[in-house]
């Protein structure tokens, strides 16, 4: 029910900051751009897929290390889909891409050590990328008034509670997530059955996960810093809007209102899809950066189509996976059924 609230007020909220500026000041802006060139603005996300699909891909078990690239997008595609319009927020994708991976015969224990891994350079990166707008935010703008000194202020005690969130993440995964959790619910007389029938499976994915930080840094490296490319593939968009828009488009300026903007994403992750939050949030950056409101909400709002892009692609890609994986399944049937 909370849930419906918070997507209700999003909704009231995007519909109060469009008919507050003007429906026809935004539609003139937008009536600017031509189909040519929302095709080019999706070319930054196009670029960040990419990237975090490769970020993902070196993670990957021995098992899963023969699955086409294409395919591993397909499924990071379908996985984000789900993350972006459930209620589960920035979690429920994950399940599903370990799932998609055992239609591959990669094990369930190896597909989900590396979603966790995944999950956790791509936070490091999202961390250190916040870091950087911070940083550059401050610099650009400077501190000529009291306001702004307390909004940098508070973006530092932010990102610092990030990082020792993130840091935290690690030392736990390193301690045992899954087996702890397990003995956690125990301690506190809480019996689930369904981690309880597992337990064996959850130690196993503890020791991959574990063996996989002590034996393959080169490789978590590589998926950090293929994480921040598209995070700065994300700078990228904003960059390429901002110019669409009429500018003033500016490099510095472009990664710290991206980064912001994750930031503000990010922290709203229990409203449905950051609705109203992430544009109200947008709408503001853009107005301590200089520019109008109006660019301010047709910016927010181009992030949104681009959003129902990318949502429509996993929706294909999940029709598609599905349908594979269901030939398979009829494929091992019969197979079977040939053999008796």
């Amino acid at each position: 029910m909370l849930k419906l609230i918070l997507l209700f007020v999003g909704l009231l909220a995007i519909t109060f900051i469009v008919w507050h500026i003007g429906p026809g000041r935004i539609y003139d802006v937008a009536a600017q751009l031509g189909p040519v060139a929302l095709l080019v603005m999706l070319i930054p996300s196009f670029i960040m897929y990419l990237a975090e699909a490769y970020g993902w891909k070196v993670t990957l078990g021995p098992t899963a290390k023969t699955i086409p690239f294409w395919r591993v997008l397909a499924i990071k595609t379908a996985g984000e889909v789900v993350n972006m319009t459930t209620p589960a927020g920035y979690l429920g994708g994950e399940p599903l891409k370990a799932y998609l991976l055992t239609k591959h015969h990669v094990p369930s224990v190896e597909g989900f050590a590396s979603v966790v891994i995944a999950k956790t350079t791509k936070t490091i990166a999202e961390v250190l990328f916040i870091l950087l707008g911070v940083v550059l935010t401050f610099w650009t703008l400077g501190d000529d008034d009291g306001s702004f000194g307390q909004k940098v202020l508070a973006a530092w005690l932010s990102v610092g509670l990030l990082l020792f969130g993130t840091a935290a993440f690690v030392f736990v995964q390193r301690q045992g997530l899954f087996t702890g959790a397990l003995e956690f619910f125990r301690k506190i007389g809480l019996r689930i059955g369904y981690l309880e029938s597992r337990e064996e499976k959850l130690r196993s994915l503890d020791r991959m996960i574990l063996e996989f930080y002590r034996h393959n840094r080169p490789a978590v490296y590589a998926s950090t810093g293929l994480f921040f490319l598209g995070w700065i593939a994300e700078a990228g968009e904003v960059y390429l809007f901002i110019w669409y828009l009429g500018g003033p488009a500016k490099p510095l300026a472009s990664i710290s209102i991206a980064a912001l903007s994750v930031f503000i994403k990010g922290t709203t992750f229990f409203i449905p899809g950051s609705l109203g939050a992430q544009d109200l949030g947008n709408l503001f950056l853009l107005k301590d950066f200089g520019y109008s409101e109006v660019a301010g909400v047709t910016f927010a709002l181009l992030r949104r189509f681009r959003e129902m892009v990318w949502i429509g692609m996993g929706l294909l890609c999940i029709t598609v996976l599905r349908g594979r994986a269901a030939g398979i399944q009829e494929s091992r049937t019969f197979d079977s059924g040939d053999g008796s």
